[in-house]
């Protein structure tokens, strides 16, 4: 077989067969399919898609392109679950519920990715954090496991190999929100963690890479079809993506507030859409018998500090300061200029573009514009001002941290373009949870 053909019958409108399939996914991933023709063929998927079979193949011959890891044999005394969300602009979501699912006897070995096109990883989050290891070695990610209950980690060289090169050129070929790639490239890591259960934070609004509510709903239905056609037990929750979740939007911020949240400051939307996916996480695995059980005890985890302990745990379980709950802004680095973003006039916040919101941190060097550019974790926003909220002229819509003035000059100009104020009333606050896509039988 020749690339080539395989890109051109996709471009041409043609279904790929699972050979053909199976042969762009070892060119993948031993390197004798170059990057411009694995461009060429994520541009294709993008414009052509893949039917149910074809996400199918790709999912499983991008799984079994690795390592496929097993729990078994070390006699878990809970189930092994995660969650996975389709990317957002402050989304820390993952920082705050891997540790409380843990507190709650679920086990979390969560496989999560960087950065990709405006939205924040997980991982550049956490390499924020001095000494944490996102790539650890196989033995070491599940001791941390089986000792704490939940480890976030990025894929190492020997998981879904195929996934990570591809994710990487997605990221700067506009290519991100092909649903059929989506799906392959969540569901490879989560089959090949060897889970027990999986939910989907699947976004939806300005911010996200599924803007509009049906595009949601089809990229949820086809995550949740093609995994629990895998077996592996799935749902997922259509999510408010509409404004920056939370109050921070950067790496070395959103770690501190995650801290904050656990350690008992809520944000209200943070805590609805955390305390949500807790609950699915819980009864999924049989830890709680229904929704309301379940929310107590997540409830009860955090509120006892159990949650914030498994996450102190996990970060020196790899490589982090064992202080970190206590001594964080020891460690978080600090931009060197911290800048408020004033509102031109006063009013109401009406509505924000969220997606532009992320690119302005990516214009303060808090994202990649190719793929081999190095993240500035320090540069953000914090205090970031939210829907419905009444402002004054002057007063600020967020704190800008930049490495120098002229960045924060810019984003200032971005970000009073991305958030609109005006004199109507203040909009009715939407809800956090709009959808809940169960798999057959749930």
């Amino acid at each position: 077989m020749l690339p080539q053909e395989i890109i051109r019958h996709k471009r041409d409108g043609q279904v790929l067969d699972p050979a053909e399939i199976a042969f762009m996914v070892r060119g993948i991933t031993d390197g004798s399919v170059g990057e411009g023709q694995i461009a060429a063929f994520a541009m294709a998927v993008f414009f052509r898609g893949l039917d149910m079979d074809e996400r199918v193949a790709l999912t499983r011959e991008m799984t079994v392109s690795g390592t496929v890891l097993r729990w078994d044999d070390l006699d878990l005394p809970g189930p092994v679950l995660d969650k996975h969300s389709t990317g957002g602009v402050g989304d820390k979501i993952s920082l705050m519920l891997a540790p409380l699912v843990a507190a709650c006897g679920g086990f979390v070995p969560m496989i999560s990715g960087r950065g990709l096109g405006h939205t924040g990883g997980t991982l550049d989050k956490l390499d924020a954090v001095p000494g944490y290891a996102t790539a650890p070695d196989a033995a070491r990610f599940r001791r941390v496991v089986a000792e704490v209950g939940c480890a976030i980690i990025g894929q190492t060289d020997d998981l879904a190999p195929a996934d990570r090169r591809l994710y990487a050129i997605r990221d700067v070929t506009a290519t991100v929100e092909s649903l059929p790639l989506i799906t392959a490239s969540i569901l490879s890591k989560k089959l090949a963690a060897g889970l027990d259960g999986l939910v989907m934070d699947v976004k939806t609004g300005s911010g996200a890479f599924a803007a509009g509510r049906d595009a949601a709903r089809e990229l949820a239905d086809s995550i949740v079809a093609v995994a629990n056609g895998a077996g592996l037990p799935t749902m997922a929750l259509i999510t408010d993506m509409d404004q920056v979740l939370g109050n921070t939007v950067g790496h070395t911020l959103e770690v501190a507030e995650s801290i904050a949240y656990l350690r008992g400051e809520h944000d209200p939307r943070t805590h609805q859409l955390v305390l949500a996916l807790a609950a699915e996480m819980l009864v999924l695995g049989k830890l709680a018998a229904d929704p309301a059980a379940a929310r107590q005890q997540a409830e009860n985890a955090l509120s006892s500090g159990a949650a914030a302990e498994r996450f102190a745990r996990m970060v020196a379980g790899l490589g982090g300061p064992k202080d970190i709950l206590e001594r964080s802004a020891a460690y978080l680095p600090a931009a060197p200029v911290t800048v408020p973003c004033p509102a031109a006039a006063g009013g109401t916040v009406q509505a924000m573009d969220t997606r532009a919101i992320g690119i302005a941190v990516i214009g303060l060097g808090g994202g990649r514009r190719a793929a081999g550019d190095r993240i500035d974790h320090r540069v953000g926003l914090s205090g970031v001002c939210h829907i419905g909220d009444a402002v004054e002229r002057g007063q600020p819509l967020a704190m800008i941290h930049a490495a120098d003035a002229a960045t924060a000059d810019a984003a200032a100009a971005a970000l009073r373009a991305a958030i609109r104020v005006g004199d109507a009333p203040p909009p009715a606050p939407g809800p956090m949870i709009l959808e809940r896509i169960a798999g057959a039988g749930r």
